[in-house]
């Protein structure tokens, strides 16, 4: 497929996960990506990208800061001579405290990175995209931020605050020819997530992963850049301010108790 033909993508959280996946997708369709990541894997990604015959740079920052943000979305035009998608996929994790045990500098950095980087991420992107009349913009959100359950506070906050981003830059963007959407993925096998899938596997448990969907498993990273890449194409060019499930079924229902059905 080509569906990025001559296009400029960028993706953040590219080192591994879901943004390795994705970088690799819009590359073998295509596009030229920008791969941001602050780890050093990011630079794995790139040269993935160039092995395959595609073409890729790499960039290594924080994308919760500001300046940064600027600097890839440059960075993008300078290297590529414009930019047609950008999926902003970086984020943190944080912990599972309850609420007596959460502290503030754990939501400021979760809130920093997740929120306001995406933020960021969305404002500079439009930047370009807006005076080209066309672009697509997509974020990682997740079922965290849909009902409680998937994440500890700070992480499904900042996730419920991606989704609703997501639909206010849309309407702040109307008439710009520019989309924007988020995924929300559901239990993925990621670099935030690999100790416990490493954990479920040293026990022999790793049949239970995933198991309160009506899938009953967990997603690959590539499923959910699948969906990522899709909302960045003009398959979706009628998909504006959504953010799609990609969880298995997890979100369609309240919890059952296996084979407890009336």
């Amino acid at each position: 497929m080509t569906r990025f033909l001559d296009r400029v993508a960028v993706v953040t959280g590219a080192a591994s996960g879901i943004g390795r996946a994705a970088s690799l997708r819009f590359a073998a369709e295509g596009a030229a990506v920008v791969a941001v990541d602050w780890s050093a894997g990011v630079n794995e990604t790139a040269d993935a990208i160039a092995a395959s015959g595609g073409r890729a740079v790499a960039m290594r920052g924080d994308c919760g800061e500001e300046a940064f943000n600027r600097q890839i979305v440059d960075e993008a035009v300078a290297s590529f001579g414009r930019l047609d998608a950008f999926f902003a996929n970086a984020g943190v994790g944080g912990g599972l405290a309850r609420l007596p045990d959460v502290g503030v500098d754990e939501w400021l950095t979760v809130l920093r990175v997740n929120l306001i980087g995406v933020f960021l991420g969305i404002r500079e992107a439009a930047r370009i995209m807006v005076p080209q009349g066309s672009g697509a913009i997509v974020a990682t959100a997740s079922v965290a931020g849909i009902r409680s359950g998937a994440g500890g506070m700070p992480y499904s906050a900042s996730k419920a605050g991606v989704i609703n981003l997501v639909m206010t830059s849309a309407n702040q963007l109307q008439g710009s020819g520019v989309r924007v959407n988020a995924i929300c993925p559901g239990l993925t096998e990621t670099g935030m997530t690999q100790g416990l899938f490493d954990g479920a596997r040293a026990r022999g448990t790793d049949g239970k992963l995933g198991q309160l969907n009506p899938l009953k498993r967990a997603a690959s990273a590539d499923e959910a850049a699948a969906v990522a890449v899709f909302l960045a194409s003009d398959e979706a060019s009628y998909v504006n301010g959504q953010a799609l499930a990609v969880d298995g079924g997890l979100s369609s229902s309240h919890p059952v108790v296996p084979g407890k059905f009336v």
